[in-house]
Formats: C-alpha cells, sequence, structure tokens
C-alpha cells in the first residue's frame, strides 16, 4: 500500500477535524505522525461520546466544557452507531497497513491499537449486552454492578467538578440526564430479554433491591445532592440542593420505578443458572470473547481453569507451612483461614466510628509505605492517593475495592475505594496487602505514571488493559511482600499475602467452572470458601460478580503470571536491575500482555 493511501484512509476517517492539517500532510511521509493522528481522532471521538470519561481525565475543558453537563447516550440506537463504528474502524486501521515501516514506539502503538480495536470489532458481532469493551463489558446492560443507575450517582458525587457556578448548574444539567440515561436501559433491557437475554435470578433480585433502595432514599439525603449543596455552599451559591432533590424527586425516581418495574417483570423468566456458554445466544463464543478481552491472551476456559488449579495447590501449602510454624495444625487449610478470619483480634467492629477508623489506618499505611518506593522504582508519581468508602448506597453490589485514577491534568488525587458494607469481611491481617495493590506500589503508582507520562500519546495515556493494570497490582503486592520485606516480622501478614494470592488463582478455577464447566453458583461458593479463599457472605459477593462479568476475574493471576515470569527470565541474566526492570515494564503503560512480553524480551 503507497503512503498516498494511507493518508487518504487518514483523511476519511478524521473527516473535517483533520482539515486544517492538510498542509502538515503535504509534507514528506512520515508513518509514524500518521498512524497517530488517526489514533488520536479515533480517541478524540470516543472522549467526546462519552462526557463522563472527558471529566474523568480533566478533558472536559476549553473546547470540550460543554460535556461537563452532558452524559453518555445510552440508547439502543447509540450502542447500535457503537458496534457499527467499531467494525468500520477495523477495516479502516487494517487497510492503513502492517508496522515495518514504523519507528520502534509507532510499532508500539500500532501493537497496542490492533489489540483493542480488533478485539472490540469481534464483540460488535454480540447483539446483546455490553460486548464491544470498556471497564463494565459483560453479557447485561444493567446488574448489580453497572449501569446508570449504579454510575451516576457515585459519578457526580465523586467525579463531576463544582468550582463555580458552571460546575454546579453543569451538574443540574446531568442529573436530568440522569432520568433519560435509566429510561434508555430500561429500552435495552427489554429486547436482550426479546432476544432470550436475561439475568440469573439472583442477579436479578440482587439489582431490583439496588434499585429499589435508591428509590426509597430521601433526594436531599442523597450523598450526590448532598455534594452538590456542599460545594455550591462553599462557593456562596445557595438553592442546588433543592433544585437537584426536585429534579431526582421529579425526573429520576420515575426511571427508577420503570426499569424496577420491568424486573419484576422478567424475574418470573429468570432461570438460577449462572453461566453463559449454555445459556446465552453464542454463549460459548462469547465466553471466548470475554476471557480474550479480559486477559488479552487466546489462553482457553480449559488453558486457564488447570493454571488456577495448579497455582491453587501451590499457594495453599506455601500458607500451610506458615500456619502450622505459628501453632495453627488442626483442620484444612481452608478450615484454619476460615478460623483466623473470625478471630475477634482481627477484626474491626460493625459500626460507623470503626469503619471510618479502618479507612484511617488504611491511609497510614499507604503513607508509611512510600518512603521504602524508592529501593525498587526509578520513578514514582506525583500524584498522591487517598483511600475511600464505597458509599454506602451501592455497596451491596459493588465490588470489594476498586481504584480511580487521576485525570491527565493532575488536578485531582487518585483513589480507592474499599466496600465495608461488612467490616469482617476485611481482617487486619488482609488488609495491608488490598492496600498495597490498590495504592501503591500497585494500581496508583501504575496509573498514575501513565497518565503523567507526556512521551506517551494521550489516547495511550488514558487507556488501559485489565491484564495488565490487574496483573501489575497484584505482582506488587509481591514487591511489597519480598522486596520491600513488610511482613519481615509478620507472619499473620504473610498469609494475608498468600490468600491474595489464593483468591486470584481460585478466581480462574471458578469463573471458568462457572461459564464454560457448568458449575453452578453454590458450587462456586462452596469451592471458593472450602479453599479459604474468602469466607462466606464475600465468596457469595464474588461469584455474583463472576457472573455478571464472565472472565473479568481471570485478568488478575493471568497477569500477574505474566509479569512474574518475565522477571524470573530477566533475573537470570547478568547485571539484572531490579529498578530498571520495573521502570521498563512501566515505562510503555497499559498494554496487551503479548506486547509487554515483546517488549522486556526485546
Amino acid at each position: 500500500m503507497t503512503m498516498d493511501r494511507r493518508r487518504l484512509l487518514i483523511t476519511a476517517a478524521a473527516g473535517a477535524g483533520l482539515a486544517a492539517s492538510g498542509a502538515a500532510l503535504a509534507a514528506p511521509r512520515d508513518p509514524d505522525a500518521e498512524l497517530d493522528a488517526l489514533l488520536q481522532v479515533w480517541f478524540d471521538e470516543d472522549v467526546d461520546r462519552s462526557p463522563e470519561s472527558a471529566t474523568n481525565l480533566g478533558l472536559d475543558r476549553g473546547a470540550r466544557a460543554g460535556l461537563s453537563g452532558k452524559l453518555s447516550d445510552y440508547s439502543q440506537s447509540s450502542w447500535r452507531d457503537q458496534r457499527a463504528q467499531a467494525v468500520e474502524r477495523l477495516r479502516v486501521f487494517r487497510a492503513f497497513g502492517g508496522p515495518n515501516d514504523l519507528s520502534a514506539a509507532g510499532k508500539v502503538n500500532h501493537a497496542v491499537a490492533a489489540f483493542r480495536i480488533e478485539t472490540t470489532a469481534a464483540g460488535a458481532g454480540f447483539d446483546y449486552g455490553a460486548a464491544l469493551g470498556g471497564g463494565r463489558m459483560g453479557p447485561y446492560v444493567v446488574n448489580q454492578l453497572t449501569g446508570a443507575y449504579f454510575t451516576v450517582p457515585d459519578f457526580l458525587d465523586n467525579q463531576h467538578r463544582v468550582e463555580d457556578r458552571d460546575g454546579a448548574d453543569a451538574f443540574l444539567s446531568r442529573l436530568s440526564a440522569f432520568g433519560p440515561a435509566v429510561d434508555a436501559e430500561t429500552v435495552r433491557i427489554r429486547a436482550d430479554a426479546a432476544g432470550g437475554v436475561i439475568p440469573p435470578d439472583f442477579i436479578i433480585d440482587l439489582t431490583t433491591g439496588q434499585l429499589r433502595a435508591l428509590h426509597r432514599q430521601v433526594a436531599a439525603d442523597m450523598a450526590m445532592v448532598r455534594a452538590l449543596e456542599r460545594k455550591a455552599s462553599a462557593l456562596g451559591l445557595s438553592g442546588y440542593g433543592e433544585r437537584a432533590a426536585r429534579l431526582v424527586e421529579t425526573e429520576v425516581k420515575p426511571a427508577l420505578a420503570r426499569q424496577i418495574e420491568v424486573f419484576e417483570a422478567l424475574r418470573p423468566r429468570a432461570v438460577h443458572e449462572a453461566g453463559v456458554t449454555r445459556r446465552l445466544p453464542d454463549g460459548e463464543a462469547f465466553y471466548a470473547h470475554a476471557l480474550k478481552h479480559w486477559t488479552t491472551t487466546t489462553l482457553t476456559a480449559d488453558q486457564i481453569h488447570a493454571i488456577g488449579l495448579e497455582q491453587v495447590a501451590e499457594i495453599s501449602a506455601g500458607i500451610d507451612a506458615i500456619l502450622r510454624s505459628q501453632g495453627m495444625t488442626r483442620g484444612t487449610v481452608g478450615e484454619r483461614i476460615d478460623a483466623l478470619n473470625k478471630d475477634p483480634a482481627q477484626l474491626y467492629a460493625e459500626t460507623d466510628e470503626a469503619k471510618a477508623q479502618l479507612i484511617a489506618d488504611l491511609n497510614r499505611q499507604v503513607q508509611a509505605l512510600q518512603p521504602l518506593l524508592p529501593r525498587v522504582f526509578g520513578h514514582l508519581p506525583r500524584a498522591g492517593v487517598e483511600v475511600r468508602r464505597v458509599p454506602p448506597a451501592i455497596e451491596a453490589g459493588a465490588p470489594g475495592g476498586y481504584y480511580q485514577g487521576p485525570p491527565l491534568d493532575g488536578s485531582r488525587p487518585g483513589a480507592y475505594y474499599i466496600n465495608l458494607r461488612e467490616a469482617r469481611n476485611w481482617p487486619r491481617f488482609a488488609l495491608p496487602t488490598l492496600t498495597w495493590h490498590e495504592a501503591s506500589p500497585g494500581h496508583h503508582l501504575q496509573v498514575a505514571l501513565q497518565r503523567e507520562n507526556t512521551g506517551l500519546p494521550r489516547y495511550r495515556r488514558a487507556n488501559g488493559f485489565s491484564a495488565y493494570n490487574e496483573g501489575w497490582a497484584l505482582y506488587a503486592e509481591a514487591v511489597a511482600a519480598d522486596d520491600l520485606d513488610v511482613y519481615a516480622n509478620d507472619p499473620l501478614g504473610r498469609v494475608g499475602f498468600l490468600m491474595s494470592y489464593l483468591f486470584r488463582a481460585v478466581r480462574l478455577v471458578v469463573d471458568t467452572g462457572l461459564h464454560a464447566r457448568g458449575w453452578s453458583r453454590e458450587q462456586a461458593v462452596d469451592y471458593m470458601v472450602a479453599s479459604g479463599a474468602k469466607p462466606v457472605g464475600a465468596a457469595n459477593s464474588e461469584i455474583n460478580r463472576y457472573a455478571s462479568m464472565p472472565g473479568q476475574a481471570c485478568a488478575y493471576k493471568i497477569g500477574h503470571t505474566v509479569i512474574a515470569r518475565l522477571r524470573a527470565e530477566e533475573a537470570a541474566k547478568p547485571g539484572f536491575d531490579l529498578r530498571a526492570f520495573h521502570d521498563e515494564v512501566l515505562a510503555n503503560g497499559s498494554v496487551p500482555l503479548a506486547v509487554l512480553e515483546g517488549l522486556i524480551r526485546a
């Protein structure tokens, strides 16, 4: 393919947005610049289509200021447009050609884009759910983990900026779009159900329960409404809390009621089977797609299941040895861990005061580790990180913990949210490992460094892949445990670290068991509890999550396994430098695992 043909493709993809740069394109050919221009245009299109992403990244300013008062288009027609766009992008990208005449950096950009574009286009082939990609890719448009009812209140509370009257007005504008967003998803729920895609009965029950809880809340007491009132009052602006509460009562709650009615009508048709392979249209293909999307590998369900079983056995043996050294010898590993989980000395009380103390303790752990990080990292992020509690209104269905990165402009710190629905799910000996995973040297160190890395194109700084991100965070737990020796005088803390690895290995077994081997929900819960990975309450919540988001739980241990293997390979070579290895793994930001392997081995 000639370079003139490439220029034509870029111009067609960019449209009017690149018209002003025609003179630049007339210059001598620069394949890297041409690829960069194409991918930047697509990134800009995606940001413009997702105002929430624009806010999260700090891009809803200047020419994009109008996005700060909008939500995404949740409609069926928008979803179909996105599917068609995904297929067209793949066509254009393939016509652009291969990476042979690109620089080393251009080849990385091409490889990263190729995986994302090809996987997204494959997801467009499924006529239900949210298979295109994104943070909540799965078979059900709305469930206990996602949907406008779940994401919008948290987004408005924690990410929408109210810095002046315009910001307060934009909040109200977004609140006005909340009800229509819920209604648009209700239409899609009906359409999917007509095609035979209905969540399992327990997912419907959880989701309906959360919808009802939000619907019952007094509007003025909702966290997002209180946040607006507090921020507006601090600016000397009055009446915003009352206006927001009226919008909730007159527009949002009726939409929530309509969605509740749809789920109630679907409930008698729901079955209890959790897996997707036998129950959903093209279920086997959907699960294979989900595994590829989440793990960024071509591993099959059988291969992942086998990896999980092998690692469960290996990690369990390590835990057994430590427990025996502490005089805990009676019962299986799972039974001994269960006893440790229930030890009153390890538990925070189920009170708001104790939960506030838990959050304070975690923030102190973050600060205590910070001075040790230069021993093993040559580069550290400028942005700080805070530990916060998952809003109680959504904690019933929310995951145990999750991280929110800083925007590209660094105007907000990173944050990790811990779900304190039941404090007993977080025994003290296990909490430090969670902190290292979600904050530094885990998610925060990696994501913040990537967003601050101006050597990467903006579309690379903003995006990521779950297998790399979660694999790094799990690997980072071992950096704290082994390289920084944080458990030198804390054998139970090391048990907590190994339990984290056991939990992620168990995930490989139960996710593939549910979706590829016909396991029941209860069989998966029993396996998780018996292994000692989680107590029964937390295990129920986890298995519910895997039923809603097939494949996602496999990203963690597969990602970690690849990064740990790469370190072992490099450490066997003369002159191995751990800081240099870490900096190299982090230098290109989040990439598919095959791309990472190529970069490190090169």
